[in-house]
């Protein structure tokens, strides 16, 4: 079954539904800049909302944007968080994952094939689309990417495939990009950070459709 990661969640109704579709992942953003930003003390009362799954899910995802040491410190201390998604270098990414014992998910922007990831010391990576002049913040700017460059390259670790995904498009997206796990935020949103039950409801039965359909026509 396709992973599916909902990110931005911000209020415990979002929350609780995630937990009865069965959703893998739940992301937190750590970075002021997003509209989907939560403190260490808003994503903790989500946390507590749901009880950690005896099945493992939902595995709570804490996005970080060039954090120092510091932040994700205080982060931790507050809110058990499963893995980090950093958008930051390769080298801090991997610093980070030693310093504090997570997984850790470095984001990846692509635009060509070169652009792809090599690394296996990093837990999992984040494929997206890559960040332009005029974003002011990385990721949920709903923007895709040649999602058939990721079909015949062997990725060293996890990943997952994000940018632009959305209940119509998911379901070919997994099928041009043979991804493993999809991760969605402004593409189940009414408007920036707010989030939809409908279209998060659509968007995992559809993910979960789009790896039926690609075993059919393997």
């Amino acid at each position: 079954m396709t992973g599916v990661k909902i990110c931005g969640i911000r209020d415990t109704r979002m929350m609780e539904l995630c937990a009865r579709l069965k959703v893998d992942w739940v992301g937190f953003v750590f970075c002021e800049a997003s509209p989907r930003f939560v403190t260490a003390d808003e994503a903790l009362a989500l946390h507590d909302s749901v009880p950690v799954s005896t099945e493992g899910g939902p595995s709570r995802v804490g996005l970080f944007v060039k954090p120092d040491n510091r932040l994700i410190e205080q982060t931790l201390k507050k809110v058990p968080l499963d893995v980090l998604q950093i958008y930051d270098t390769p080298a801090r990414s991997l610093e980070i994952q030693s310093q504090f014992g997570r997984p850790v998910w470095r984001a990846c922007g692509i635009a060509s094939q070169s652009d792809l990831p090599t690394d296996p010391r990093l837990a999992g990576y984040v494929i997206e689309a890559p960040q332009q002049e005029q974003d002011c913040r990385p990721g949920g700017l709903g923007r895709t990417f040649d999602w058939s460059l990721t079909r015949n390259w062997t990725p060293p670790s996890f990943w997952m495939l994000a940018g632009g995904l959305n209940p119509l498009n998911v379901q070919c997206a997994i099928q041009e990009s043979q991804a493993p796990a999809v991760d969605v935020s402004s593409g189940v949103e009414l408007s920036p950070g707010h989030k939809s039950s409908e279209l998060i409801e659509k968007f995992v039965q559809n993910a979960r459709k789009g790896l039926d359909l690609t075993r059919k026509l393997s």
